[in-house]
């Protein structure tokens, strides 16, 4: 369903291709509207009561589409090394962890999409920390250790919500 929020969630990927030009302006624009976009998506799809499953899919997609091909842009410049970029994708190795979890126990046909604390608070820091390294700004190993921190927590939380539910 193609409403105004999900279309919000899709304007992410062409934003992400403006990483190609070597441009910081461009760059660091592209950066500023997925925030906003990602922060004004659902607030819109739940104002308007448009939320649906396809939207909740679609928005932290959209977002690890940005991510990814952001950083893979940075990595390729040689701006991120590899340990940088494993650590800011750690959250989502713990997701997969979770929904393998709940594929192997079968309990896959329970799994709710919906987002979670954590997982915003990753997100924010991803586009932050994308931000800093678009200029230039390196930064400290715990920066990215907490990647790892806030992906064990987001794997915690969803268990937690999990064992609330059963």
């Amino acid at each position: 369903m193609l409403t105004a929020s999900n279309s919000l969630s899709f304007v992410r990927a062409p934003l992400a291709l403006l990483f190609l030009q070597e441009s910081s302006t461009l760059r660091i624009l592209a950066i500023a509207l997925a925030m906003i976009t990602d922060c004004i998506d659902g607030y819109l799809a739940r104002r308007n009561r448009s939320v649906s499953t396809f939207g909740v899919i679609l928005d932290p997609a959209m977002d690890k589409f940005f991510v990814y091909f952001a950083m893979t842009i940075l990595f390729l410049e040689n701006r991120m090394a590899p340990w940088e970029v494993a650590t800011m994708l750690s959250r989502d190795f713990f997701l997969c962890i979770y929904t393998l979890f709940m594929w192997v126990s079968g309990h896959w046909k329970n799994l709710v999409f919906q987002a979670i604390r954590w997982g915003k608070a990753t997100t924010a820091l991803q586009f932050i920390v994308l931000i800093g390294l678009v200029v230039e700004i390196p930064f400290p190993w715990y920066i990215y250790a907490s990647f790892i921190v806030m992906g064990w927590l987001a794997f915690f939380e969803l268990f937690q919500r999990r064992a609330s539910t059963t």
